[in-house]
């Protein structure tokens, strides 16, 4: 028993995030998760195939109605998505820091360039079509344009080293866009991932357009890739160049769109490309009426 004033430690075992629900995976499986000094944090499920595959039904299931909701109105979600990580400051910019062993005035940017991040995207959200669409001139008397349409499910490796604001940049410009997404997050630092799974559980996101799988991207993305109900796959996380390769070969049987960046600096301006990058382009005529 801990002497008078002291406390037991409380130990987590976090669960995913599938489907709008914190189901434990499949496998039964976790592991330990520790700080940048090596020390216990907590226990993180170990997703499986199963738990890939139930996550990439979820998003399908999510796809219809996230898709079909105004560009302004999945602008307005998002930003409460910002409201709700700012009021959880605190919590995120302690995971940051021990994870990723900052400075606690660093670990505070990366929070605020997050919440940043979210509403940067969520204010582009009505405006991107106007920035890639088009009107096309034709001869006769026909309208003829061109307009973006989500990709659909998209799967995603976050980045290993940037756990919170990494993890933004690739999910937001997706799911504001109207695309769902499965991601796979920091094997070494999930917590912010974690944390910020919550958020969206409390927020406005319908369940399945956002689903989270903890564990290993060598073991999950594979998975994944070969899926032949995933559109799109974003590669920013795999720094094994092999593995990539062998994703991106697995991408191929039901031709994946395939994001695969070089390097990034997360706190740059993230200009409009990963706005673009999980969008089709229908082009439609139209009659000129008399």
């Amino acid at each position: 028993m801990p002497s008078s004033g002291e406390r037991i430690e409380v130990r987590k075992t976090y669960k995913l995030y599938i489907g709008g629900a914190f189901p434990r995976s499949e496998s039964g499986r976790s592991y330990e998760v520790h700080d940048s000094k090596g020390r216990f944090l907590a226990n993180a499920a170990q997703a499986s195939r199963k738990d890939a595959r139930d996550a990439d039904v979820a998003a399908r299931k999510a796809f219809g109605g996230w898709s079909a909701k105004t560009a302004y109105n999945r602008g307005q979600v998002v930003y409460r998505v910002a409201e709700l990580l700012e009021g959880r400051r605190i919590q995120f910019v302690d995971e940051v820091q021990r994870g990723e062993g900052l400075s606690r005035r660093q670990a505070e940017r990366v929070v605020d360039l997050s919440v940043d991040r979210l509403v940067w995207y969520a204010g582009w959200a009505d405006k991107v079509a106007q920035v890639v669409g088009s009107a096309n001139p034709v001869a006769g008397p026909y309208f003829n344009f061109s307009l973006p349409e989500p990709t659909g499910a998209v799967a995603m490796v976050a980045p290993e080293d940037s756990s919170l604001l990494g993890l933004v940049s690739v999910l937001a410009p997706a799911v504001v866009t109207g695309n769902t997404v499965v991601v796979v997050t920091s094997y070494s630092r999930p917590l912010p991932a974690i944390t910020l799974s919550e958020v969206l559980a409390t927020s406005d996101v319908p369940g399945g357009v956002v689903n989270m799988l903890t564990g290993s991207a060598a073991e999950i993305a594979p998975w994944l890739a070969s899926h032949m109900d995933v559109n799109a796959i974003d590669l920013t996380g795999v720094e094994d160049a092999e593995l990539a390769r062998a994703l991106e070969e697995s991408a191929a049987q039901n031709l994946k769109r395939v994001r695969r960046p070089g390097p990034v600096d997360w706190a740059a301006e993230p200009g409009i490309d990963r706005l673009a990058s999980f969008l089709e382009t229908k082009t439609v005529w139209h009659p000129i009426g008399i």
